[in-house]
């Protein structure tokens, strides 16, 4: 199964969530990110707070939602207001779509502590939607219950 994390920028809370969910995922899954308006590099906090996190970062790159064009994700759950209020691009055909809002950690303003704080709290919430998602009886639920598991995860 394919999740899209998506995103404006694609810089950082969409990245954290693709870079914790595969370091969780079991076999079988697999999460990509994406932005609607990717800023083209990922923020060099989102990288530190994965690596000191022991989350491998190889592979993470800033990008569009084009570069999955020919490969669509079977959910797609947007993590910023922005994105969610954006319609799925067409090529992602019938991809369930679930919101996980998460307040933007690099928007906090502070000393070295308070920021890095808020990207580790960030990751916290992360992590419990992840864990949460993993626990979800996938053959058992049609697309309506899987889409009402979803929205109550993004309340952990």
């Amino acid at each position: 199964m394919k999740v899209l994390f998506m995103c404006t920028a694609n810089s950082c809370r969409s990245i954290l969530s693709q870079a914790l969910f595969n370091h969780l995922a079991p076999e079988g899954f697999q999460a990509i990110s994406s932005g609607s308006f990717p800023k083209g590099q990922v923020l060099p906090r989102s990288l530190t707070t994965l690596k000191a996190a022991g989350i491998s970062t190889e592979g993470l790159y800033s990008k569009g939602n084009d570069a999955f064009e020919g490969s669509p994700p079977d959910i797609v759950i947007t993590v910023c207001d922005k994105a969610a209020g954006e319609a799925c691009p067409v090529y992602f055909g019938p991809a369930l779509k679930a919101h996980w809002g998460l307040e933007d950690p690099s928007d906090v303003q502070g000393d070295e502590a308070q920021v890095d704080a808020a990207f580790h709290a960030t990751l916290a919430i992360i992590e419990r939607r992840c864990r949460a998602f993993f626990e979800i009886p996938f053959a058992s639920l049609n697309p309506v219950e899987l889409k009402a598991e979803l929205d109550r995860i993004a309340a952990l």
